[in-house]
Parts: C-alpha cells; structure tokens; sequence
C-alpha cells in the first residue's frame, strides 16, 4: 500500500464503514509489529492484585498507517530501505536532545526557586512532538498545552526565550507575562500553551478555518497552511473535542489532532477515566480518519505525521492520532508520582525513544558516536547558554502588569490620570459605566 492510498477518500469510507470488524482490518492496512494488539506497546499486568484487572484490553486490531514498505521508498533509492536520511536523522536526533537537556535544566532551576508554578515536563515524549513539528512549514500553526515547552522549541522558538519566559523575564517569549503554561510566539506560529485542558482545541479549529478560508474564499492559492492540535488522553472526555472534531470534519479544516495519550491524566489512570480508551476510534464517528501510532518511536510517528499533514495541506480535511506515550516525570514537578506502578515506570523507561533513534542510527550506519556526541555537546552548551541568559535578563516593569491584558487598557485598567484604577479607593464604588 502506497502512503497516499490510506488517506484517500475511498480510504475514509472504507475506514467508516469496517473499522470496527475484526475481519475486515487485514483489508484495510495489514497489522505490524507495533500496530497490533496494544498490549504489545502498553504496561497492563491484570493480576489479581491489579485495580485495573477488570478493564478490558484493547481490540487486536487497529486502523492505522502501516509500516512503510521498501517499495514507497523508491523515489529515495539512496536511503535504500531506510525511513530516513543521514540529514534528516541528525536533525530528528538534535531535536530530541534539546527538548529532553532542557526539561531536565528546568528540574534544576524549579527546585533552586528560579521559577515558580506549576511546571510540567516533557521528558518521554519527545518522539511526539519532534516526528510532528519537525515536518512543518513556518507558516503552520501548532497549538499546544500546559507542557509546551518542548512544542515551542520544536517550532523554532530559541531556548533562550522559552527559558527566560519560564524564568518570568523581559526577554520571555511572552515578555515573561505567559510562564510555563503559555508559551507564544507570533514569529513560529506557536499559537500557545493553555493551562485548561480542551481550551486550545477551539483555538486550534479556529486557524484551521482561517486557512480554509483565505484559500477558498479569498483565493490565496498559495496558503496551505496546516494545523496541530496537541492535547492529552484526559481531554479527550471533554466536549469542546467532540465539537471541534465534528466541525473541522464538516468543513474539511487543515488539521491535525495529536493526543499525547501518555495512559495518565494527573493522577487518573486512562483506562480507569474512559469507556472505550481507543481514542483512535472517535475519528471514524466523525469521518475522519483515526490512527493510532507508538508515540515512543520518533520514526513511525514521523510517517503517520507525514501522511496526515500532507493530506490536511492538499484540502482532504482532518485526522485524529492517537500516539501511545508516556511521561518519564510526575504530572508536574509539585507531583510526587508515587500513583503510578514502579514497573510499569521501568517498562517505559526501557523504550526511551531518545535511546531507539540512536540505535536505530548507529546500527544503520547513518551515524557514528562521534556524531551524536556532539550534537549532545552542543545542546549542552545551548541550554547552559539560555539560562545564563534568563538569569541575567530584567524582570518586567510594574508598568506592563495590564498590557496585553485588555484591548485597551486605558478603558479599564489603568485611569484617565494615567494610574492603576484599583489603586483607587474608590475603585469599587460607582464602575458600572466602565
């Protein structure tokens, strides 16, 4: 099967009206290795001691992209049968290094009170957001949430502005007026971090409908623009993602929903939360395409991610992916993460997707230790950089604690004689009219 056919329209309907048959699964996309029964991918010892022994497995077979096959690979007969170039490996790699050196630096200020907060790591994922962002234009959009430091760097933003913004200084992508959960930045289309689970989602839907629209009404040929939808397992219960499923379906939007299911919402294991925990699935209800990938493998999250942007940029509309993940670190670094089994801890661990890209390299002669040692010897010095950057930089003036805040400040925030109107005693009494 060619990479184009799966995402084909004759795909979708086939997808909508067999994905939920056993028998007619080999039909579709032939199961792998890792896209086959989940227990295969996920840590779920139904002993008799398991508050978990009652919860169904998932089904044996799952829609998704299959693995690529060495005849799709024939318009790149110098990689041979491999997924990737020497280029395209160290830049993946690079990727991952700098989001997993950097969340392990913001463990160290967090707990040397250089921020403060509720600050959420990255570290485990990396796979997710390097396989997607890596493939965008700079005019796509990535929508993200309260862990978004990683996306933003993905997207482009320097570790020297996230850093500074985490550090609440001038220099922040924001100004230091976001911190860890809003991450911004105009300049990369990051559209932001949201501390709310589900909020970025109509957000998300909303600039996929502004590139629908500049394309087909306006007639901007040229605007193809794409957009991510990050969010985790947990939100997946929520409404607004049902909604904007069913929206961006309706009028084919350019956008790709990622859920990070990492198998826990705080401390809410995922197949306790949900009544059916393929989340893949909701993707057919809505006809759309639903797959489901292995999140701790950067290479085969990167193909699904191809197939999806590419079909979302050419106007086919939307798919929901489900990449299977886990979070190496507590909810955020105020969580103890003493909910979640030692072994199923050590389970994931041991697939650190960091460790496969590497080997997976070395073992195909795309790169050498040498190579990859560098590369960590460089972020090494770009995270040592930023935070001497951050440290260093102003913090932001009292003068600029309401700007941003109103569309006009002046009206509400700060009085005609130029000063805060709560400084006011009277700031109570008599404001109906504002």
């Amino acid at each position: 099967m060619s990479s184009s056919t799966f995402f084909s329209s004759s795909s979708i309907n086939t997808i909508k009206s067999s994905c939920f048959t056993t028998e007619n699964h080999s039909s579709i996309i032939p199961t792998s290795s890792f896209l086959g029964s989940t227990h295969k991918l996920r840590f779920n010892p139904l002993t008799a001691n398991s508050p978990t022994r009652f919860i169904k497995n998932r089904q044996t077979h799952i829609v998704a992209v299959s693995d690529v096959k060495q005849k799709q690979l024939k318009s790149t007969p110098f990689v041979g049968n491999l997924l990737i170039t020497k280029e395209e490996g160290l830049e993946l790699y690079e990727d991952m290094i700098l989001g997993r050196t950097f969340e392990d630096m913001c463990a160290q200020m967090y707990y040397r009170g250089k921020m403060f907060g509720f600050v959420h790591l990255y570290n485990g994922q990396e796979a997710v957001s390097t396989g997607f962002i890596k493939l965008l234009k700079q005019q796509d959009c990535v929508v993200s949430t309260y862990r978004d430091h990683v996306h933003a760097l993905s997207k482009g933003v320097p570790a020297r502005e996230v850093m500074s913004e985490l550090f609440g200084k001038t220099t922040g992508c924001v100004r230091g007026q976001g911190g860890s959960m809003h991450m911004f930045s105009k300049e990369h289309n990051l559209i932001g971090g949201f501390a709310f689970i589900g909020e970025g989602i109509p957000i998300a839907t909303g600039t996929a409908f502004t590139s629908k629209y500049n394309r087909d009404v306006l007639k901007q040929a040229d605007c193809d623009h794409v957009t991510l939808a990050f969010f985790g397992d947990g939100t997946c219960n929520n409404g607004q993602f049902f909604e904007c499923l069913n929206m961006a379906a309706l009028w084919k939007l350019p956008i790709v929903f990622v859920v990070e299911n990492n198998l826990w919402a705080i401390g809410m294991s995922h197949e306790r939360a949900t009544s059916d925990p393929e989340i893949w699935k909701k993707g057919p209800a809505f006809g759309m395409p639903g797959v489901h990938v292995d999140g701790m493998d950067v290479l085969k999250v990167r193909e699904v991610a191809k197939e999806a942007v590419e079909r979302a940029r050419r106007g086919d509309g939307p798919t929901l992916i489900e990449c299977e993940t886990y979070r190496f670190r507590g909810h955020s670094l105020a969580d103890p993460d003493e909910l979640r089994d030692p072994s199923e801890k050590a389970h994931y661990a041991a697939r650190d997707p960091i460790t496969a890209l590497k080997k997976y390299m070395i073992e195909n002669k795309l790169a050498n230790e040498g190579e990859l040692k560098a590369i960590e010897k460089k972020i090494d010095e770009l995270v040592e950089e930023a935070v001497e950057f951050a440290d260093a930089s102003p913090h932001p003036d009292r003068s600029q604690l309401l700007q941003n805040v109103f569309a006009d400040p002046k009206g509400f925030g700060i009085g005609p004689d130029g000063r805060y109107r709560c400084e006011d005693p009277k700031f109570t009494q008599g404001t109906a009219h504002v």
